[in-house]
Protein backbone atom coordinates (compact mmCIF):
# COMPACT_ATOMS: atom_id res chain seq x y z
CA UNK A 1 0.00 0.00 0.00
CA UNK A 2 0.86 3.43 -0.99
CA UNK A 3 1.82 5.13 2.68
CA UNK A 4 1.06 8.57 3.85
CA UNK A 5 2.91 11.28 4.01
CA UNK A 6 1.05 13.75 5.49
CA UNK A 7 1.17 16.37 2.11
CA UNK A 8 -2.54 16.58 2.46
CA UNK A 9 -2.71 17.85 6.27
CA UNK A 10 -4.92 20.91 6.43
CA UNK A 11 -6.08 20.46 2.60
CA UNK A 12 -9.63 20.96 1.94
CA UNK A 13 -10.93 18.57 -0.48
CA UNK A 14 -14.54 18.82 -2.24
CA UNK A 15 -15.06 14.92 -3.20
CA UNK A 16 -18.75 14.60 -5.19
CA UNK A 17 -20.12 11.19 -4.78
CA UNK A 18 -18.22 10.50 -1.31
CA UNK A 19 -20.77 9.03 0.61
CA UNK A 20 -19.90 5.28 -0.74
CA UNK A 21 -17.60 3.63 -3.19
CA UNK A 22 -14.56 5.32 -4.54
CA UNK A 23 -15.31 8.72 -3.83
CA UNK A 24 -15.48 7.65 0.31
CA UNK A 25 -12.08 5.75 -0.11
CA UNK A 26 -10.13 8.59 -1.45
CA UNK A 27 -11.43 10.79 1.11
CA UNK A 28 -10.95 8.51 4.20
CA UNK A 29 -6.99 8.70 2.34
CA UNK A 30 -6.98 12.10 2.80
CA UNK A 31 -8.07 12.05 5.62
CA UNK A 32 -5.25 10.05 7.44
CA UNK A 33 -3.28 13.09 6.74
CA UNK A 34 -5.72 15.50 8.51
CA UNK A 35 -7.34 17.27 5.63
CA UNK A 36 -10.56 19.03 5.53
CA UNK A 37 -13.22 16.58 3.57
CA UNK A 38 -16.47 18.06 2.16
CA UNK A 39 -18.84 15.41 1.71
CA UNK A 40 -20.67 15.88 -1.82
CA UNK A 41 -23.51 13.79 -2.54
CA UNK A 42 -27.28 13.02 -2.91
CA UNK A 43 -27.87 10.28 -0.12
CA UNK A 44 -28.79 11.83 3.19
CA UNK A 45 -31.10 8.99 4.17
CA UNK A 46 -30.29 5.59 4.26
CA UNK A 47 -30.35 3.80 0.80
CA UNK A 48 -32.18 0.11 0.80
CA UNK A 49 -29.63 -1.31 -1.38
CA UNK A 50 -26.79 0.98 -1.16
CA UNK A 51 -24.44 0.95 1.59
CA UNK A 52 -24.35 4.64 3.78
CA UNK A 53 -25.19 8.24 3.57
CA UNK A 54 -23.11 11.07 3.51
CA UNK A 55 -23.34 11.62 7.51
CA UNK A 56 -21.72 7.87 8.14
CA UNK A 57 -19.18 8.37 5.69
CA UNK A 58 -18.86 11.90 7.83
CA UNK A 59 -18.14 10.27 10.81
CA UNK A 60 -15.89 7.41 8.79
CA UNK A 61 -13.57 10.68 7.97
CA UNK A 62 -13.88 12.27 11.81
CA UNK A 63 -12.64 8.86 13.19
CA UNK A 64 -9.52 8.38 10.40
CA UNK A 65 -8.19 11.98 11.50
CA UNK A 66 -10.00 14.65 9.04
CA UNK A 67 -12.66 17.01 9.20
CA UNK A 68 -15.50 16.36 7.50
CA UNK A 69 -18.40 19.35 6.13
CA UNK A 70 -21.81 17.20 4.77
CA UNK A 71 -23.40 18.30 2.38
CA UNK A 72 -26.30 16.85 0.11
CA UNK A 73 -25.94 17.82 -3.59
CA UNK A 74 -27.30 16.49 -6.97
CA UNK A 75 -24.43 17.65 -8.86
CA UNK A 76 -26.99 18.57 -11.71
CA UNK A 77 -28.49 21.12 -9.51
CA UNK A 78 -26.46 24.79 -9.62
CA UNK A 79 -28.05 26.07 -6.71
CA UNK A 80 -27.09 22.79 -4.43
CA UNK A 81 -23.28 23.03 -5.44
CA UNK A 82 -23.01 26.60 -5.22
CA UNK A 83 -24.58 26.44 -1.88
CA UNK A 84 -21.85 23.57 -0.57
CA UNK A 85 -19.16 25.02 -2.24
CA UNK A 86 -19.79 28.15 0.33
CA UNK A 87 -20.62 26.13 3.50
CA UNK A 88 -17.14 24.94 2.06
CA UNK A 89 -15.14 28.59 2.64
CA UNK A 90 -17.04 29.55 5.48
CA UNK A 91 -16.16 26.49 7.30
CA UNK A 92 -12.85 25.72 6.18
CA UNK A 93 -11.51 28.97 4.89
CA UNK A 94 -11.05 27.93 1.45
CA UNK A 95 -10.71 24.84 -1.35
CA UNK A 96 -7.67 23.41 -2.92
CA UNK A 97 -8.53 19.70 -4.59
CA UNK A 98 -11.74 19.04 -6.51
CA UNK A 99 -12.53 15.57 -7.28
CA UNK A 100 -15.08 14.60 -9.54
CA UNK A 101 -15.70 11.07 -9.13
CA UNK A 102 -19.71 11.31 -8.69
CA UNK A 103 -21.24 9.49 -11.88
CA UNK A 104 -24.38 7.44 -13.91
CA UNK A 105 -24.26 4.59 -15.47
CA UNK A 106 -26.38 2.55 -18.20
CA UNK A 107 -24.70 0.25 -20.57
CA UNK A 108 -27.55 0.40 -22.86
CA UNK A 109 -27.78 0.81 -26.58
CA UNK A 110 -29.36 3.29 -28.50
CA UNK A 111 -32.62 1.97 -28.82
CA UNK A 112 -33.00 0.62 -25.75
CA UNK A 113 -31.85 3.38 -23.52
CA UNK A 114 -34.82 5.69 -22.36
CA UNK A 115 -34.04 9.72 -22.57
CA UNK A 116 -34.38 10.30 -19.22
CA UNK A 117 -31.70 7.75 -18.58
CA UNK A 118 -29.17 9.94 -21.05
CA UNK A 119 -30.04 13.22 -19.14
CA UNK A 120 -29.36 11.77 -16.11
CA UNK A 121 -25.60 10.20 -17.98
CA UNK A 122 -25.07 13.36 -19.66
CA UNK A 123 -26.60 16.19 -16.55
CA UNK A 124 -24.16 14.09 -14.04
CA UNK A 125 -21.10 13.09 -15.81
CA UNK A 126 -20.71 15.46 -18.42
CA UNK A 127 -22.64 18.93 -17.17
CA UNK A 128 -22.49 17.78 -13.43
CA UNK A 129 -18.33 17.39 -13.52
CA UNK A 130 -18.29 21.07 -15.56
CA UNK A 131 -20.65 22.85 -13.75
CA UNK A 132 -18.60 21.63 -10.03
CA UNK A 133 -15.49 22.54 -11.77
CA UNK A 134 -16.57 25.83 -12.64
CA UNK A 135 -17.88 26.98 -9.26
CA UNK A 136 -15.07 25.31 -7.13
CA UNK A 137 -12.18 27.09 -9.94
CA UNK A 138 -12.52 30.57 -8.50
CA UNK A 139 -11.51 28.94 -4.94
CA UNK A 140 -9.02 26.97 -6.23
CA UNK A 141 -6.90 29.71 -8.04
CA UNK A 142 -6.45 31.14 -4.61
CA UNK A 143 -4.87 27.96 -3.01
CA UNK A 144 -1.14 27.23 -3.16
CA UNK A 145 -1.36 23.30 -4.88
CA UNK A 146 -4.52 23.27 -6.52
CA UNK A 147 -5.92 20.15 -8.15
CA UNK A 148 -8.73 18.78 -9.72
CA UNK A 149 -8.94 14.72 -10.06
CA UNK A 150 -11.97 13.58 -12.29
CA UNK A 151 -12.31 9.73 -12.20
CA UNK A 152 -12.64 9.42 -15.98
CA UNK A 153 -11.25 6.87 -18.52
CA UNK A 154 -8.27 7.57 -21.48
CA UNK A 155 -9.94 8.75 -24.66
CA UNK A 156 -9.57 6.08 -26.21
CA UNK A 157 -11.69 6.28 -29.45
CA UNK A 158 -11.91 2.95 -30.92
CA UNK A 159 -15.37 2.24 -31.92
CA UNK A 160 -15.97 -0.95 -29.83
CA UNK A 161 -16.33 1.69 -26.63
CA UNK A 162 -19.18 3.36 -28.65
CA UNK A 163 -21.13 0.67 -30.08
CA UNK A 164 -22.74 -1.12 -27.23
CA UNK A 165 -23.35 1.95 -24.53
CA UNK A 166 -22.88 5.59 -27.09
CA UNK A 167 -24.89 7.67 -24.04
CA UNK A 168 -22.47 6.25 -21.30
CA UNK A 169 -19.68 6.66 -23.73
CA UNK A 170 -20.38 10.39 -24.47
CA UNK A 171 -20.62 11.24 -21.15
CA UNK A 172 -17.99 9.51 -19.51
CA UNK A 173 -16.18 11.22 -21.76
CA UNK A 174 -17.41 14.43 -21.56
CA UNK A 175 -15.33 14.14 -18.07
CA UNK A 176 -12.10 13.30 -19.87
CA UNK A 177 -13.06 15.94 -22.35
CA UNK A 178 -12.89 18.42 -19.42
CA UNK A 179 -9.42 17.64 -18.08
CA UNK A 180 -8.33 17.69 -22.03
CA UNK A 181 -9.50 21.83 -21.91
CA UNK A 182 -9.05 22.52 -18.41
CA UNK A 183 -5.38 21.20 -18.41
CA UNK A 184 -4.47 23.87 -20.83
CA UNK A 185 -7.12 26.80 -19.81
CA UNK A 186 -5.47 26.65 -16.38
CA UNK A 187 -1.88 25.07 -16.90
CA UNK A 188 0.72 27.02 -14.41
CA UNK A 189 -2.28 27.73 -11.99
CA UNK A 190 -4.01 24.46 -11.57
CA UNK A 191 -3.23 20.76 -11.85
CA UNK A 192 -5.76 18.46 -13.77
CA UNK A 193 -6.08 15.46 -14.17
CA UNK A 194 -7.85 12.09 -14.99
CA UNK A 195 -7.12 8.65 -13.24
CA UNK A 196 -8.85 5.89 -14.32
CA UNK A 197 -8.83 1.55 -12.34
CA UNK A 198 -6.70 -0.68 -14.89
CA UNK A 199 -9.41 -3.44 -13.52
CA UNK A 200 -12.79 -3.57 -12.13
CA UNK A 201 -13.40 -1.99 -8.72
CA UNK A 202 -15.17 -3.71 -6.24
CA UNK A 203 -18.16 -1.25 -5.71
CA UNK A 204 -21.97 -1.07 -5.52
CA UNK A 205 -22.13 -0.23 -9.51
CA UNK A 206 -19.96 -2.91 -10.45
CA UNK A 207 -22.27 -5.60 -7.89
CA UNK A 208 -25.05 -4.62 -9.88
CA UNK A 209 -23.20 -4.78 -13.46
CA UNK A 210 -21.98 -7.99 -12.48
CA UNK A 211 -23.93 -9.50 -10.17
CA UNK A 212 -23.40 -12.34 -7.85
CA UNK A 213 -19.77 -13.85 -8.22
CA UNK A 214 -18.12 -10.60 -9.67
CA UNK A 215 -16.40 -9.72 -6.37
CA UNK A 216 -13.57 -11.54 -6.28
CA UNK A 217 -12.86 -10.49 -10.26
CA UNK A 218 -12.21 -7.18 -8.40
CA UNK A 219 -9.75 -5.52 -6.45
CA UNK A 220 -10.80 -2.90 -3.86
CA UNK A 221 -11.45 0.77 -3.79
CA UNK A 222 -8.12 1.27 -1.99
CA UNK A 223 -6.07 1.46 -5.24
CA UNK A 224 -7.94 4.06 -6.66
CA UNK A 225 -7.60 5.95 -3.25
CA UNK A 226 -3.74 5.00 -3.04
CA UNK A 227 -3.54 6.36 -6.89
CA UNK A 228 -5.24 9.36 -6.20
CA UNK A 229 -3.41 10.58 -3.32
CA UNK A 230 0.12 10.05 -5.55
CA UNK A 231 -1.59 12.39 -7.48
CA UNK A 232 -2.85 14.60 -5.55
CA UNK A 233 0.08 15.27 -3.62
CA UNK A 234 2.08 16.31 -6.93
CA UNK A 235 3.03 19.70 -7.87
CA UNK A 236 0.72 21.77 -9.87
CA UNK A 237 2.84 21.48 -12.90
CA UNK A 238 1.99 17.85 -13.06
CA UNK A 239 -1.21 18.13 -15.35
CA UNK A 240 -3.10 17.22 -18.27
CA UNK A 241 -2.55 13.14 -18.08
CA UNK A 242 -4.86 10.18 -17.76
CA UNK A 243 -3.54 7.75 -15.16
CA UNK A 244 -4.19 4.55 -14.78
CA UNK A 245 -4.30 3.64 -11.01
CA UNK A 246 -1.71 0.54 -11.07
CA UNK A 247 0.65 2.78 -13.64
CA UNK A 248 0.96 5.27 -11.05
CA UNK A 249 1.63 3.05 -7.91
CA UNK A 250 4.16 1.43 -10.24
CA UNK A 251 5.63 4.59 -9.97
CA UNK A 252 5.45 5.18 -6.53
CA UNK A 253 7.51 1.54 -6.03
CA UNK A 254 4.53 -0.39 -5.20
CA UNK A 255 5.29 -3.64 -6.54
CA UNK A 256 2.36 -6.40 -4.82
CA UNK A 257 -0.92 -5.46 -5.99
CA UNK A 258 -2.34 -8.68 -4.47
CA UNK A 259 -2.57 -6.42 -1.77
CA UNK A 260 -5.41 -4.43 -3.39
CA UNK A 261 -7.34 -7.80 -4.85
CA UNK A 262 -10.75 -8.54 -3.07
CA UNK A 263 -9.46 -12.50 -3.07
CA UNK A 264 -5.69 -13.09 -3.74
CA UNK A 265 -4.78 -14.97 -6.61
CA UNK A 266 -7.84 -14.91 -8.65
CA UNK A 267 -7.83 -13.52 -12.14
CA UNK A 268 -8.92 -9.86 -12.16
CA UNK A 269 -11.75 -8.38 -14.81
CA UNK A 270 -9.96 -5.52 -16.91
CA UNK A 271 -11.54 -2.51 -16.76
CA UNK A 272 -13.83 -0.79 -19.73
CA UNK A 273 -12.07 1.75 -22.35
CA UNK A 274 -8.71 -0.14 -22.07
CA UNK A 275 -7.76 -2.63 -24.48
CA UNK A 276 -9.86 -5.72 -23.63
CA UNK A 277 -12.52 -6.27 -26.43
CA UNK A 278 -16.35 -5.61 -24.26
CA UNK A 279 -16.94 -9.27 -25.74
CA UNK A 280 -13.91 -10.40 -24.14
CA UNK A 281 -14.85 -8.56 -20.36
CA UNK A 282 -18.71 -10.46 -20.36
CA UNK A 283 -16.79 -13.93 -21.15
CA UNK A 284 -14.29 -13.64 -18.87
CA UNK A 285 -16.97 -12.85 -15.92
CA UNK A 286 -19.16 -15.46 -17.06
CA UNK A 287 -15.83 -17.80 -16.70
CA UNK A 288 -15.63 -17.17 -13.30
CA UNK A 289 -19.69 -17.25 -11.79
CA UNK A 290 -20.53 -13.57 -12.22
CA UNK A 291 -24.11 -12.97 -14.19
CA UNK A 292 -23.16 -9.59 -15.92
CA UNK A 293 -26.12 -7.22 -16.68
CA UNK A 294 -25.04 -6.15 -20.27
CA UNK A 295 -24.11 -7.85 -22.85
CA UNK A 296 -22.43 -6.40 -26.34
CA UNK A 297 -24.82 -5.91 -29.42
CA UNK A 298 -23.48 -8.32 -31.24
CA UNK A 299 -20.86 -11.10 -30.53
CA UNK A 300 -19.69 -13.89 -32.43
CA UNK A 301 -18.16 -17.45 -32.06
CA UNK A 302 -15.38 -16.32 -34.50
CA UNK A 303 -12.18 -14.96 -31.80
CA UNK A 304 -10.55 -11.74 -33.33
CA UNK A 305 -7.24 -13.58 -34.57
CA UNK A 306 -9.31 -15.16 -36.75
CA UNK A 307 -10.08 -13.91 -40.66
CA UNK A 308 -7.96 -11.97 -43.10
CA UNK A 309 -6.14 -10.35 -40.38
CA UNK A 310 -4.32 -13.17 -38.91
CA UNK A 311 -3.93 -14.31 -42.48
CA UNK A 312 -2.32 -10.91 -42.82
CA UNK A 313 0.15 -11.52 -40.17
CA UNK A 314 0.95 -15.04 -41.56
CA UNK A 315 2.69 -13.23 -44.61
CA UNK A 316 4.04 -10.70 -42.26
CA UNK A 317 5.67 -13.54 -40.31
CA UNK A 318 6.94 -14.93 -43.89
CA UNK A 319 8.75 -11.56 -44.96
CA UNK A 320 10.30 -10.32 -41.50
CA UNK A 321 13.76 -11.22 -41.15
CA UNK A 322 17.14 -10.04 -39.43
CA UNK A 323 17.99 -8.00 -42.22
CA UNK A 324 14.35 -5.70 -42.19
CA UNK A 325 14.96 -5.44 -38.23
CA UNK A 326 18.09 -4.20 -38.84
CA UNK A 327 17.48 -1.93 -41.16
CA UNK A 328 13.63 -0.51 -39.91
CA UNK A 329 14.80 -0.37 -35.72
CA UNK A 330 11.10 -0.20 -34.83
CA UNK A 331 8.19 -1.39 -32.87
CA UNK A 332 4.97 -0.92 -34.28
CA UNK A 333 1.15 -1.18 -33.12
CA UNK A 334 -1.85 -1.34 -35.02
CA UNK A 335 -4.84 -0.54 -33.01
CA UNK A 336 -7.81 -1.77 -35.57
CA UNK A 337 -11.75 -0.83 -35.18
CA UNK A 338 -14.41 -2.23 -37.81
CA UNK A 339 -15.12 -6.28 -38.35
CA UNK A 340 -12.22 -7.63 -36.94
CA UNK A 341 -11.39 -4.98 -34.34
CA UNK A 342 -8.18 -5.65 -31.96
CA UNK A 343 -4.62 -4.61 -30.91
CA UNK A 344 -1.68 -6.16 -33.16
CA UNK A 345 1.69 -5.50 -32.95
CA UNK A 346 5.21 -5.61 -35.48
CA UNK A 347 8.28 -5.89 -33.53
CA UNK A 348 11.21 -4.96 -36.00
CA UNK A 349 13.74 -4.31 -33.08
CA UNK A 350 14.39 -6.83 -31.15
CA UNK A 351 15.90 -10.20 -32.93
CA UNK A 352 14.76 -11.69 -36.15
CA UNK A 353 11.35 -10.00 -35.83
CA UNK A 354 8.13 -10.77 -34.43
CA UNK A 355 4.63 -9.78 -34.85
CA UNK A 356 1.02 -11.11 -33.47
CA UNK A 357 -2.01 -10.22 -31.46
CA UNK A 358 -1.75 -8.05 -28.43
CA UNK A 359 0.32 -4.88 -27.33
CA UNK A 360 4.28 -5.28 -27.78
CA UNK A 361 6.39 -5.99 -25.14
CA UNK A 362 8.51 -2.90 -25.91
CA UNK A 363 6.94 0.10 -26.25
CA UNK A 364 5.86 1.53 -29.77
CA UNK A 365 7.15 3.77 -31.71
CA UNK A 366 4.52 3.95 -33.93
CA UNK A 367 0.80 3.43 -33.59
CA UNK A 368 -1.32 3.34 -35.98
CA UNK A 369 -5.09 3.35 -35.92
CA UNK A 370 -7.21 2.38 -38.85
CA UNK A 371 -10.62 -0.03 -40.08
CA UNK A 372 -9.53 -3.25 -40.28
CA UNK A 373 -10.41 -3.71 -43.69
CA UNK A 374 -8.12 -0.63 -44.69
CA UNK A 375 -5.47 -2.37 -42.38
CA UNK A 376 -6.05 -5.64 -45.07
CA UNK A 377 -5.66 -3.43 -48.05
CA UNK A 378 -2.55 -1.29 -47.18
CA UNK A 379 -0.71 -4.54 -46.80
CA UNK A 380 -2.13 -6.06 -49.52
CA UNK A 381 -0.63 -3.06 -52.07
CA UNK A 382 -4.17 -2.04 -52.25
CA UNK A 383 -4.21 1.20 -50.59
CA UNK A 384 -0.90 3.32 -50.25
CA UNK A 385 -0.21 4.54 -46.80
CA UNK A 386 -0.01 7.83 -47.37
CA UNK A 387 -3.18 8.02 -49.37
CA UNK A 388 -4.76 6.17 -46.19
CA UNK A 389 -3.35 9.13 -44.22
CA UNK A 390 -3.99 12.49 -46.25
CA UNK A 391 -7.91 10.95 -46.38
CA UNK A 392 -8.06 10.66 -42.47
CA UNK A 393 -8.23 6.73 -42.90
CA UNK A 394 -5.15 6.37 -41.43
CA UNK A 395 -4.15 7.76 -38.13
CA UNK A 396 -0.35 7.75 -37.36
CA UNK A 397 1.14 8.75 -33.77
CA UNK A 398 4.74 8.77 -32.95
CA UNK A 399 7.98 8.42 -35.02
CA UNK A 400 6.69 9.02 -38.83
CA UNK A 401 10.27 7.98 -40.06
CA UNK A 402 9.76 4.27 -39.25
CA UNK A 403 6.35 5.08 -40.38
CA UNK A 404 7.61 5.62 -43.80
CA UNK A 405 9.91 2.99 -43.63
CA UNK A 406 7.18 0.14 -43.20
CA UNK A 407 5.76 0.77 -46.38
CA UNK A 408 9.10 -0.99 -47.86
CA UNK A 409 7.68 -3.78 -45.92
CA UNK A 410 4.49 -3.38 -47.60
CA UNK A 411 5.88 -3.60 -51.17
CA UNK A 412 7.55 -6.67 -49.92
CA UNK A 413 4.14 -8.16 -48.99
CA UNK A 414 2.28 -7.47 -51.87
CA UNK A 415 5.11 -9.21 -54.20
CA UNK A 416 4.43 -12.31 -51.39
CA UNK A 417 0.98 -11.94 -53.17
CA UNK A 418 -1.06 -11.42 -50.31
Amino acid sequence: FCPNTAKLAGCTLFITGASRGIGKAIALKAAKDGANIVIAAKTAEPHPKLPGTIYTAAQEVEAAGGKALACVVDIRDEQQIGDAVQKAVDKFGGIDILVNNASAISLTGTLATPMKRVDLMLGINLRGTYLTSKLVIPHLLKSRSPHILNLSPPLNLNPIWFKNHTAYTMAKYGMSMCVLGMAEEFRGQIAVNALWPKTAIQTAAMDMLGGEGVAKQCRTADIMADAAYAVLTQPTDYTGHFLVDEDVLKGQGVQDFELYAVQPGHPLLPDFFLDEAPETLVQKMEEHGATPAFKPASSSATPPSAGPIESTFDVIRGVINEDVVKSTQGVYKFDLSGEHAGVWFLDLRSGSGSAGQGEPALKADVIMTMDSGDFSKMFAGKLKPTMAFMSGKLRIKGDMTLAIKLEKLMNRMAKAKL
